[in-house]
């Protein structure tokens, strides 16, 4: 898991630090709530969560700026709640409801928004790929300054569309960070048996993209690489590719019991890597932080999020003519 490259660490403030924990922290205590729901059959489909991968969005939206974008795959409530879109329309959309971002119709992988710039979730593996790309593309066409999070996993690193589209962004000079979220297990086969290249970033030589392999596990590593990522992106040398090494602790779907690997090995990343604890240590040993002003970071989190759950019950599910609407732009 330990990164090959290592970036100094920034120097951030104690209320920075505050901020990113509360941000994983809402991330965790909403995924699991949306767990919950799940659990309960008012989320209906596919749901996959983000518990235990919270450092790698809170990282890189600590290294972004108003207007750059984002975009993702299906395991996307957390890249949502770190750019800042609203967990009631967040877990309304999971629920179904008139009150989500995509009006209940979108569920737990497809929702958008063009206020926060997030360019959805995506079900097909690796096909937010080349659209990240475009979207980076139009970025460049209008000299803005932007610069596009293209997120994909391990897994969709093996998909063609991703080399084309390295191709393409090398070749046309894309303000585009492709961030890779290995997870080490893709859909459920480790990386050790479906990828040849024990380092995935490296294969940006080919394209001539630099890139380096960062430890997802901790914040500060991650907005470190990330501001590195931003500034050469912003500079007008191309695309960067980030290879963020982090775990998921639950299965790939709800529906994943992940036999594939032992409690054992969970429950060690847990103990020992887990980045909300990582930065829970830093705020007390540094004393930016009691364990009461935790506490109490920690109620009025799950305040938001049980607010959210009962929005998700509440909203009204969508009325029978919006099947017709937004069929097309």
């Amino acid at each position: 898991m330990a990164a090959r490259k290592t970036t100094k660490k920034p120097n951030v403030s104690a209320e920075e630090l505050k901020a990113y924990y509360k941000d994983m922290l809402l991330i965790r205590r909403f995924e699991e709530k949306a767990g919950q729901l799940y659990g309960m059959g008012l989320i209906g489909g596919f749901c996959h969560l983000y518990i235990g991968q919270e450092a790698v969005v809170v990282g890189l939206e600590a290294a972004a700026e108003d207007g750059d974008k984002r975009i993702t795959s299906y395991r996307d409530h957390g890249h949502m709640l770190a750019c800042g879109m609203d967990p009631n329309g967040v877990m309304a959309e999971l629920t179904g409801r008139e009150g989500g971002y995509s009006k209940g119709k979108g569920g737990s992988m497809h929702m958008f928004s063009k206020e926060k710039h997030f360019y959805g979730g995506h079900g097909i593996v690796a096909a937010q790929v080349p659209l990240g790309a475009g979207l980076a593309f139009a970025d460049k066409y209008q000299d803005n300054g932007r610069v596009t999070f293209t997120y994909f996993g391990d897994g969709a690193a093996n998909q063609g569309q991703v080399y084309e589209t390295f191709n393409m962004a090398a070749l046309w000079d894309l303000p585009c960070i492709f961030v890779i979220e290995n997870n080490q297990y893709a859909m459920g086969t480790s990386q050790q048996r479906s990828t040849s290249s024990a380092e995935i970033y490296e294969r940006g030589k080919s394209f001539g993209i630099p890139g380096q392999a960062v430890d997802g596990m901790d914040v500060l590593a991650v907005k470190a690489a990330g501001e590195e990522a931003v500034k050469h992106c912003r500079s007008g040398k191309g695309p960067y590719i980030l290879e963020i090494k982090t775990y998921r602790y639950r299965g790939h779907s709800m529906s994943d019991p992940a036999k594939y690997r032992t409690r054992e090995e969970v429950q060690k990343m847990r103990d020992e890597r887990d980045p909300i604890e990582q930065v829970r240590e830093l705020l007390l040993t540094g004393k930016h932080a009691t364990e009461d002003d935790l506490k109490a970071i920690d109620k009025e989190i799950k305040a938001v999020v049980n607010e959210s759950a009962e929005f998700a019950k509440t909203s009204p599910e969508p009325a029978l003519d919006e099947l017709w609407t937004d069929i097309y732009a």
